[in-house]
């Protein structure tokens, strides 16, 4: 073989599996013949041995197995077979025994007969091209409407504002202005849900038609809504009472992900949901919108990074772990525990901080904090900041004024001056605040104490997980050695760092980097969520994160406190990290609940020769200069966009005494499209106009500097633009091969010109399509192709190499490994994803043989109920 594989020598169980026998019988022999016939075929070889260790023996990878589980599928003549019984049966005799332990065998010659029939494919739901651009039309008419009422009520804000004799009098209006403003802000997607839609119920309705339009209304409003800034606090719970929730006592609340359809959800006292987790309460699903009920009982506890699909429900006392779903009709009966995805049982406890004293009283004193800081000291400076701004810039004051009238030359150096102070002045600042505020917030917290929710440590935690978190300075050193110097300055402990110029990428978030200790030699991927603060619904305790030296940490991965993983591991993307059993060294970890796979340090030994010695030295100094110049440059595009709205914005401006109001509307609804199309160039031209290639080198390869320097072009704005449209029409434009109709919800693309997406597919929110993967010191990348009419489950992974066919499903959570190929109308899920099987009581995403090796002894609880 010519390339070997990411996870390497996949070695011999420790222990004999309960699979292996002394003799095989005719039917597990004429298997081992079958599979061996179509494995010799995939690695090119005349004969396999029923023994040959698929890695070690045979020098495949998890690609070419990958072939090998497709082709299996293929044959009607053989069981299926997923990468996770490749992973635990690395030879074709312990796959052929697993797989015959399965499969139930047929009595006195007699056929096998299913007790149910087989699930009819799901019928897409394919609206027409003029409902498609009736939908996109209204939506564009709506988002016109709104940027008209919102230049109308900040044009007569300002004037009156602007109407304030001294400073007390310009506090006071600027109070009532923005406090007003708030209240409306909060009020309104309220008003329009219980107008446009009333009380939700469960049921359907195709996408893009005018039910569709006004459940997107709602939906939009409520992700714009600023209450989404209150997550965490009490008064949230409240916000989400008034739009038909309900949520009983002392719930804690910490996701960003805002529930839609509200009046199906339910949750009783004291339940903590922790952040990242989705509870929509709607899904999109074969090209229509399915709302459904999620029900949690008494003292229930979410995870992070969870997916809770609708028509679920979790009993008094139940608990889901981290990385981990429930798919739709499961529940979790009350007082048991439940983690992975498809979910299975555990005796973990997640809730791991004792409880404090946290009554009524201390909720409601928190809450009226809040809203006394918000309504006495940050509305007013920012309504009061903005309208001294106007006086203290000439370049901004004098163009309200309907007598100025300014040249081009003018203006144009009135902008340059105005976005230079104000872009580069606010990074500097804003660096500085952010090495010294969390510091002077992180004395009065203690590590490992246990404080109660909604005092002033909790808002000092929270103030500081909101701080520290800012998005801007990890993508601006992400994917550079200078990462390290920027998480040091905020308080992670690093020890000794041996540079690899890819120590971490540009998302890594945590709730506390002072209690983060991460090892000699680590590298970490995209999207870590350290998890260092426990909650119950009283109280909460920050604890250190340990990361052990010589760790690769893949891609959507939250690492929790107190994980049992230790000195060179391997995590793999969306793992679940184990907080039970043993602690892992030396290992791979794959899947949730995870299992281990070996770890390997040494993926391709082509490039040894550029990971030490002088060699290393010569690369990496190259890579930092390449690095800095993409730091330069990416700064130097954001200046431009600054500048480049700082100059419509005075343009604007010249025209305000004429047309007042209508120059904010056209403002605010230029700037969104102006934003598209600028980092859509930008993009085009950091690609050189020209598509990407399938690649295989080394991270220290100029091929990988000029790769990342791509993954560093601002992105966020597309998220705007979820659930239309016009989505469609960016990612085309940034060069994805998408067909007519698709349903984009959220999807993260992260190679463009390496994507297709066929007609009519349906993204949920917080999927993604990752066509790369980095794996210590080496880069892989390759095309992904979904057929028409595919579903992608909320939350869902899709990595590189894979090819999805028509009419296929992706259940929610699941990660869809490299390499795999979905057959048509296909229903998988799982992580790793695999065939639903058709047998009834079966977990989505479960095997047969996976079936057989993880089913719970007699008496046992079910997996899920």
């Amino acid at each position: 073989m010519g390339e070997k594989s990411a996870e390497v020598v996949i070695p011999g169980p420790d222990e004999p599996p309960s699979t292996r026998r002394s003799s095989a019988g005719p039917s597990t022999m004429e298997t081992e013949r079958k599979l061996a016939e179509v494995l010799a075929d995939v690695v090119c070889v005349e004969r396999v041995s029923a023994d040959s260790h698929f890695f070690a023996d045979l020098g495949a990878n998890s690609l070419v197995m990958a072939q090998f589980c497709a082709r299996v599928r293929k044959r009607s003549d053989l069981p299926s077979v997923s990468m996770k019984d490749i992973y635990r049966n690395p030879t074709i005799r312990h796959l052929a025994a697993a797989l015959a332990d399965a499969v139930p065998t047929p009595v006195d010659g007699q056929s096998l007969t299913r007790s149910a029939p087989p699930p009819a494919p799901t019928q897409v739901t394919r609206a027409g091209t003029a409902s498609y651009v009736l939908c996109g039309t209204l939506q564009l008419l709506v988002f016109l409407a709104y940027s008209f009422v919102t230049g109308l009520a900040t044009a007569r804000g300002y004037e009156w504002v602007a109407g304030g004799k001294g400073l007390t009098d310009i506090y006071v209006r600027s109070l009532v202005f923005g406090g007003t403003g708030f209240i409306a802000l909060v009020a309104f997607p309220i008003a329009a849900k219980w107008i446009l839609v009333g009380r939700w119920k469960p049921g359907e309705f195709p996408i893009w038609s005018l039910a569709y339009l006004r459940f997107w209304i709602v939906k939009t409003l409520l992700h714009a809504n600023p209450m989404i800034f209150l997550v965490g606090n009490p008064l949230y719970v409240l916000y989400l009472r008034a739009l038909g929730a309900r949520i009983g006592k002392r719930v804690t609340i910490l996701s960003r992900s805002v529930p839609v359809c509200t009046d199906l959800l339910t949750i009783g006292e004291d339940t903590v949901v922790r952040k990242d987790a989705f509870i929509l309460c709607y899904r999109a699903h074969a090209g229509r919108i399915q709302t459904g009920r999620v029900t949690l009982g008494r003292d229930v506890y979410v995870g992070e990074k969870t997916v809770l699909d609708i028509d679920t429900s979790m009993g008094d006392g139940a608990q889901l772990g981290h990385a981990s779903s429930l798919y739709r009709g499961e529940s979790i009966p009350a007082g048991e525990h439940r983690h992975g995805s498809p979910a299975q049982p555990t005796d973990f406890d997640y809730i791991r901080v004792e409880r404090a004293e946290c009554g009524a009283l201390r909720r409601a004193c928190f809450g009226l904090a809040t809203l006394l800081q918000l309504f006495l000291l940050y509305i007013p400076l920012a309504i009061g900041g903005l309208y001294m701004l106007f006086i203290a810039v000439p370049a901004l004051g004098k163009r309200v004024e309907p007598t100025d009238v300014n040249s081009v030359s003018e203006l144009f150096a009135d902008a340059l001056i105005t976005s230079l102070v104000l872009f580069f002045g606010l990074v500097i600042v804003g660096l500085a605040a952010l090495f010294i505020g969390p510091r002077l917030l992180n004395l009065v917290i203690k590590p490992d104490k246990v404080y109660p929710l909604y005092s002033f440590r909790y808002g000092a935690q929270r103030a500081i997980a909101l701080m520290t978190n800012i998005h801007f300075f990890t993508w601006l050193f992400g994917d550079s050695s200078y990462i390290v110097h920027y998480l040091r300055g905020l308080g992670y402990d690093l020890a000794r760092v041996e540079q690899t110029g890819s120590n971490f990428g540009t998302e890594v978030v945590q709730e506390s980097p002072f209690q983060v200790s991460i090892g000699r030699g680590t590298m970490v991927a995209d999207g870590l969520s350290i998890v260092n603060a426990d909650f119950s619904s009283t109280s909460f305790r920050v604890s250190r994160a340990t990361i052990g030296p010589h760790n690769f940490i893949g891609n959507n991965i939250a690492f929790p406190a107190g994980a049992r993983t230790g000195d060179n591991c391997l995590l793999a993307t969306k793992v679940m990290v184990p907080l039970d059993g043993e602690i892992r060294e030396g290992v791979g970890l794959l899947g949730s609940p995870s299992f281990e796979i070996p770890r390997s340090v040494e993926r391709d030994s082509r490039f040894d020769h550029l990971r030490t010695g002088g060699e290393l030295r010569r690369r990496l100094a190259a890579k930092n200069r390449y690095n800095l110049r993409s730091m330069a440059l990416l700064l130097g595009v954001r200046w431009l966009h600054a500048f480049a709205l700082t100059a419509l914005g005075l343009a604007f401006l010249n025209l305000y005494g004429a047309l007042g109001y209508l120059v904010i509307a056209g403002y605010l609804a230029l700037t969104l499209g102006f934003t598209a199309v600028y980092y859509t160039v930008v993009e085009r031209c950091v690609a050189r106009f020209r598509r990407l290639r399938p690649q295989l080198c080394s991270i220290y390869d100029p091929y990988f500097w000029w790769h990342e320097r791509l993954w560093k072009v601002p992105e966020r704005h597309l998220m705007v633009f979820n659930g239309t449209p016009f989505k469609n029409v960016l990612w085309r434009m940034l060069g994805v091969r998408i067909g007519r109709r698709v349903f984009d919800d959220g999807c993260h693309v992260t190679e463009r010109t390496l994507t297709a997406i066929g007609d009519d597919c349906t993204l949920n929110v917080g999927t993604k399509i990752q066509c790369h993967s980095q794996e210590d010191g080496t880069f892989k990348s390759d095309r992904t192709t979904l057929g028409a009419g595919c579903t992608l489950g909320v939350a869902a992974h899709v990595h590189y190499g894979v090819t999805v066919g028509d009419n296929a499903e992706l259940a929610p959570d699941s990660f869809l490994m490299k390499g795999e190929e979905v057959p048509p109308y296909a229903r998988w899920g799982g992580n790793p994803a695999a065939e639903n099987p058709d047998a009834p009581g079966r977990p989505f995403g479960v095997s047969p043989a996976t079936t057989a090796a993880t089913s719970p002894a007699p008496g046992a609880a079910p997996t899920v109920s």
